[in-house]
Protein backbone atom coordinates (compact mmCIF):
# COMPACT_ATOMS: atom_id res chain seq x y z
CA UNK A 1 0.00 0.00 0.00
CA UNK A 2 1.16 3.44 -0.83
CA UNK A 3 0.43 6.73 1.32
CA UNK A 4 0.73 10.23 0.06
CA UNK A 5 0.79 13.43 1.80
CA UNK A 6 -0.82 15.84 -0.49
CA UNK A 7 -1.54 19.39 -0.37
CA UNK A 8 -5.28 18.73 0.13
CA UNK A 9 -4.78 16.34 3.22
CA UNK A 10 -2.39 19.38 4.53
CA UNK A 11 -5.40 21.88 3.87
CA UNK A 12 -8.15 19.58 5.58
CA UNK A 13 -5.49 18.62 8.53
CA UNK A 14 -5.10 22.31 9.05
CA UNK A 15 -8.98 22.86 9.23
CA UNK A 16 -9.33 19.69 12.08
CA UNK A 17 -6.62 21.76 14.33
CA UNK A 18 -8.56 25.06 14.26
CA UNK A 19 -11.87 22.64 15.32
CA UNK A 20 -9.89 21.13 17.94
CA UNK A 21 -9.26 24.62 19.27
CA UNK A 22 -5.38 24.06 19.70
CA UNK A 23 -3.72 27.00 20.26
CA UNK A 24 -2.00 28.96 16.92
CA UNK A 25 1.35 28.23 18.31
CA UNK A 26 0.48 24.14 18.48
CA UNK A 27 -1.53 24.50 14.95
CA UNK A 28 1.81 26.13 13.80
CA UNK A 29 3.85 23.46 15.28
CA UNK A 30 1.77 20.50 14.44
CA UNK A 31 1.64 21.70 10.56
CA UNK A 32 5.76 22.41 10.99
CA UNK A 33 6.54 18.72 11.85
CA UNK A 34 3.69 16.89 9.43
CA UNK A 35 5.37 18.78 6.56
CA UNK A 36 8.94 18.07 7.53
CA UNK A 37 7.96 14.35 7.63
CA UNK A 38 6.53 15.31 4.08
CA UNK A 39 9.25 16.12 2.23
CA UNK A 40 11.68 13.58 3.96
CA UNK A 41 9.14 11.07 2.76
CA UNK A 42 9.57 12.92 -0.93
CA UNK A 43 5.65 13.28 -0.74
CA UNK A 44 4.49 9.66 -0.76
CA UNK A 45 6.02 6.33 1.26
CA UNK A 46 5.43 2.70 1.39
CA UNK A 47 4.78 2.34 4.74
CA UNK A 48 5.87 2.19 8.33
CA UNK A 49 9.22 1.58 7.47
CA UNK A 50 9.45 5.11 6.27
CA UNK A 51 8.08 6.44 9.94
CA UNK A 52 10.88 4.47 11.42
CA UNK A 53 13.93 5.97 9.54
CA UNK A 54 12.31 9.15 10.30
CA UNK A 55 12.51 8.65 13.53
CA UNK A 56 16.10 7.66 13.79
CA UNK A 57 17.04 10.19 11.82
CA UNK A 58 15.58 12.72 13.88
CA UNK A 59 16.98 10.46 17.14
CA UNK A 60 20.76 11.42 15.59
CA UNK A 61 20.18 14.87 15.17
CA UNK A 62 17.54 16.24 18.60
CA UNK A 63 17.00 15.60 22.11
CA UNK A 64 14.90 12.84 23.03
CA UNK A 65 12.46 15.10 24.16
CA UNK A 66 12.10 17.10 20.75
CA UNK A 67 12.11 13.77 19.09
CA UNK A 68 8.83 12.75 21.10
CA UNK A 69 7.58 16.17 20.67
CA UNK A 70 7.78 15.83 16.57
CA UNK A 71 6.49 11.77 17.05
CA UNK A 72 3.23 12.98 18.86
CA UNK A 73 2.25 15.61 16.18
CA UNK A 74 2.62 12.72 13.29
CA UNK A 75 1.03 10.25 15.20
CA UNK A 76 -1.90 12.96 15.97
CA UNK A 77 -1.91 13.28 11.40
CA UNK A 78 -1.83 9.45 11.23
CA UNK A 79 -4.76 9.11 13.30
CA UNK A 80 -7.01 12.17 11.24
CA UNK A 81 -5.84 10.05 8.05
CA UNK A 82 -6.89 6.79 9.37
CA UNK A 83 -3.21 5.76 9.05
CA UNK A 84 -3.27 4.19 12.44
CA UNK A 85 -0.54 0.98 11.38
CA UNK A 86 1.91 3.84 10.43
CA UNK A 87 2.13 5.15 14.15
CA UNK A 88 5.20 4.88 16.15
CA UNK A 89 6.15 4.64 19.86
CA UNK A 90 7.80 7.89 21.59
CA UNK A 91 11.52 7.16 23.34
CA UNK A 92 11.00 6.51 26.85
CA UNK A 93 12.71 9.32 28.81
CA UNK A 94 13.74 8.96 32.32
CA UNK A 95 12.64 11.76 34.15
CA UNK A 96 15.36 14.27 35.87
CA UNK A 97 14.59 14.29 39.46
CA UNK A 98 16.10 17.64 39.64
CA UNK A 99 16.08 21.02 37.52
CA UNK A 100 19.23 21.11 35.80
CA UNK A 101 21.26 24.62 37.66
CA UNK A 102 22.35 25.06 34.21
CA UNK A 103 18.70 25.83 33.23
CA UNK A 104 17.31 27.32 36.47
CA UNK A 105 16.60 31.18 36.32
CA UNK A 106 17.18 32.45 40.12
CA UNK A 107 15.83 35.35 41.84
CA UNK A 108 18.92 36.94 42.23
CA UNK A 109 19.17 36.27 37.97
CA UNK A 110 16.04 37.80 37.45
CA UNK A 111 16.52 41.21 39.54
CA UNK A 112 19.96 41.65 36.82
CA UNK A 113 17.82 41.07 34.10
CA UNK A 114 15.30 43.95 35.13
CA UNK A 115 18.27 45.85 36.65
CA UNK A 116 19.51 45.90 32.58
CA UNK A 117 16.55 46.99 30.97
CA UNK A 118 16.51 49.78 33.14
CA UNK A 119 19.62 50.66 32.40
CA UNK A 120 18.54 49.99 28.86
CA UNK A 121 15.68 52.08 29.02
CA UNK A 122 13.36 49.29 28.05
CA UNK A 123 10.01 49.93 29.49
CA UNK A 124 8.05 47.45 27.67
CA UNK A 125 10.31 45.09 28.09
CA UNK A 126 10.58 45.77 31.81
CA UNK A 127 7.26 45.73 32.28
CA UNK A 128 6.97 42.72 30.26
CA UNK A 129 9.48 40.56 32.56
CA UNK A 130 7.91 41.70 35.57
CA UNK A 131 3.90 41.11 33.63
CA UNK A 132 5.32 37.50 33.29
CA UNK A 133 7.26 37.07 36.55
CA UNK A 134 4.17 38.13 38.60
CA UNK A 135 1.22 36.09 37.55
CA UNK A 136 3.30 32.76 36.18
CA UNK A 137 1.04 33.40 32.43
CA UNK A 138 2.50 31.51 29.70
CA UNK A 139 3.74 34.14 26.91
CA UNK A 140 0.73 33.38 24.75
CA UNK A 141 -1.28 34.59 27.30
CA UNK A 142 0.36 37.85 27.34
CA UNK A 143 -2.72 39.61 25.00
CA UNK A 144 -5.05 38.91 27.90
CA UNK A 145 -3.15 41.65 29.85
CA UNK A 146 -5.35 44.85 28.96
CA UNK A 147 -5.73 47.83 29.97
CA UNK A 148 -9.68 46.62 31.05
CA UNK A 149 -7.55 44.14 33.13
CA UNK A 150 -5.58 45.90 34.91
CA UNK A 151 -8.19 48.32 35.93
CA UNK A 152 -10.40 45.45 37.53
CA UNK A 153 -7.03 44.08 38.89
CA UNK A 154 -7.80 40.73 37.72
CA UNK A 155 -7.42 38.86 33.39
CA UNK A 156 -9.74 36.94 32.15
CA UNK A 157 -7.68 33.78 30.82
CA UNK A 158 -8.92 31.97 27.69
CA UNK A 159 -7.38 29.20 26.37
CA UNK A 160 -6.90 25.62 25.21
CA UNK A 161 -10.62 25.28 25.93
CA UNK A 162 -10.43 26.64 29.59
CA UNK A 163 -10.69 29.76 31.09
CA UNK A 164 -9.31 30.98 34.33
CA UNK A 165 -9.19 34.23 36.29
CA UNK A 166 -5.35 35.25 36.86
CA UNK A 167 -5.16 37.92 39.56
CA UNK A 168 -2.88 41.02 39.32
CA UNK A 169 -0.79 42.13 42.37
CA UNK A 170 -1.97 46.10 43.11
CA UNK A 171 1.70 46.70 42.68
CA UNK A 172 1.78 45.53 39.05
CA UNK A 173 -1.36 46.88 37.84
CA UNK A 174 -0.07 50.50 39.14
CA UNK A 175 3.33 50.11 37.64
CA UNK A 176 1.44 48.72 34.35
CA UNK A 177 -1.36 51.77 34.31
CA UNK A 178 1.59 54.44 34.29
CA UNK A 179 2.85 52.02 31.34
CA UNK A 180 -0.42 52.48 29.57
CA UNK A 181 -0.17 56.34 30.37
CA UNK A 182 3.38 56.80 28.88
CA UNK A 183 2.78 54.29 25.81
CA UNK A 184 -1.30 56.07 25.12
CA UNK A 185 -3.08 52.57 25.50
CA UNK A 186 -5.94 53.63 26.42
CA UNK A 187 -7.78 50.15 25.25
CA UNK A 188 -7.07 46.82 24.78
CA UNK A 189 -3.87 44.86 25.12
CA UNK A 190 -0.57 46.55 27.02
CA UNK A 191 1.79 44.94 25.61
CA UNK A 192 1.81 45.90 21.25
CA UNK A 193 4.52 46.82 18.43
CA UNK A 194 4.45 49.86 17.14
CA UNK A 195 1.55 49.24 14.89
CA UNK A 196 -0.88 47.82 17.81
CA UNK A 197 -0.29 44.05 17.16
CA UNK A 198 0.21 41.75 19.58
CA UNK A 199 4.29 41.12 20.21
CA UNK A 200 5.11 37.73 18.42
CA UNK A 201 6.61 35.09 20.96
CA UNK A 202 9.77 34.69 18.77
CA UNK A 203 10.83 38.87 19.03
CA UNK A 204 10.46 39.05 22.77
CA UNK A 205 12.48 35.97 22.53
CA UNK A 206 15.26 37.91 21.08
CA UNK A 207 14.58 41.28 22.93
CA UNK A 208 15.20 38.84 26.03
CA UNK A 209 18.07 37.60 25.09
CA UNK A 210 19.73 40.98 24.71
CA UNK A 211 20.16 41.51 28.19
CA UNK A 212 22.19 38.73 29.30
CA UNK A 213 25.77 39.81 28.32
CA UNK A 214 25.61 42.96 30.31
CA UNK A 215 23.51 41.09 33.08
CA UNK A 216 25.85 38.52 33.34
CA UNK A 217 23.16 35.80 32.62
CA UNK A 218 23.41 32.74 31.30
CA UNK A 219 21.55 32.75 27.40
CA UNK A 220 20.56 29.22 28.55
CA UNK A 221 18.31 30.72 31.20
CA UNK A 222 16.51 33.21 29.64
CA UNK A 223 13.57 32.27 27.85
CA UNK A 224 9.70 33.60 28.41
CA UNK A 225 8.45 29.96 29.98
CA UNK A 226 11.38 30.15 32.31
CA UNK A 227 9.82 32.90 34.21
CA UNK A 228 6.88 31.01 34.65
CA UNK A 229 9.16 28.47 36.24
CA UNK A 230 10.27 31.12 38.58
CA UNK A 231 7.18 32.04 39.56
CA UNK A 232 5.81 28.46 40.35
CA UNK A 233 8.82 28.13 42.37
CA UNK A 234 8.33 30.89 44.29
CA UNK A 235 5.05 30.64 45.06
CA UNK A 236 5.38 26.86 46.38
CA UNK A 237 8.19 27.67 48.50
CA UNK A 238 5.72 30.20 50.36
CA UNK A 239 2.43 27.95 50.16
CA UNK A 240 3.53 24.66 49.63
CA UNK A 241 0.46 24.05 47.77
CA UNK A 242 0.79 22.22 44.58
CA UNK A 243 -3.07 21.99 44.13
CA UNK A 244 -3.82 25.93 44.15
CA UNK A 245 -0.38 26.56 42.32
CA UNK A 246 -2.12 23.93 39.28
CA UNK A 247 -5.22 26.12 39.42
CA UNK A 248 -3.25 29.21 39.45
CA UNK A 249 -1.14 27.58 36.55
CA UNK A 250 -4.26 26.73 34.37
CA UNK A 251 -2.56 23.06 34.56
CA UNK A 252 -5.51 20.15 34.15
CA UNK A 253 -3.18 17.05 35.91
CA UNK A 254 -0.84 18.12 39.26
CA UNK A 255 1.65 15.86 37.81
CA UNK A 256 2.12 18.79 34.98
CA UNK A 257 2.86 21.22 38.12
CA UNK A 258 5.10 19.20 39.72
CA UNK A 259 7.85 19.99 36.80
CA UNK A 260 7.41 23.37 37.92
CA UNK A 261 8.62 22.93 41.56
CA UNK A 262 11.94 20.59 41.06
CA UNK A 263 14.51 22.07 43.36
CA UNK A 264 17.93 21.97 42.12
CA UNK A 265 20.59 19.47 42.73
CA UNK A 266 21.75 21.72 44.88
CA UNK A 267 19.41 22.54 46.94
CA UNK A 268 18.72 19.35 47.55
CA UNK A 269 22.22 18.82 48.66
CA UNK A 270 22.04 21.44 51.03
CA UNK A 271 19.24 20.43 52.52
CA UNK A 272 20.73 16.76 52.68
CA UNK A 273 23.61 18.14 54.58
CA UNK A 274 21.23 20.16 57.06
CA UNK A 275 20.03 16.49 58.31
CA UNK A 276 23.12 15.99 60.16
CA UNK A 277 22.41 12.55 60.23
CA UNK A 278 26.26 11.42 60.02
CA UNK A 279 27.58 11.00 63.71
CA UNK A 280 31.09 8.97 63.07
CA UNK A 281 33.68 9.95 59.99
CA UNK A 282 36.29 7.85 61.76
Amino acid sequence: MSYEITQECLSAYLIRLREEEKSPHTIQKYFRDVKAFGNFADGDFSGKETVLRWKERLNRNYKPRSVNSMIASLNHFFSFMGWERLRVRMFRIQEEIYEREERELTRMEYERLLRETRRRKNRRMEMLLQTLGATGIRISELPFITVEAVRKGKADVRGKGKQRQVFLPGELCQALRRYGREQKITAGPLFVTRTGRPLDRSNIWREMKKLCERSGVSPQKVFPHNLRHLFAKIFYQLEKDIVKLADILGHSSINTTRIYTKESGRSHRRMIERMKLILYTT
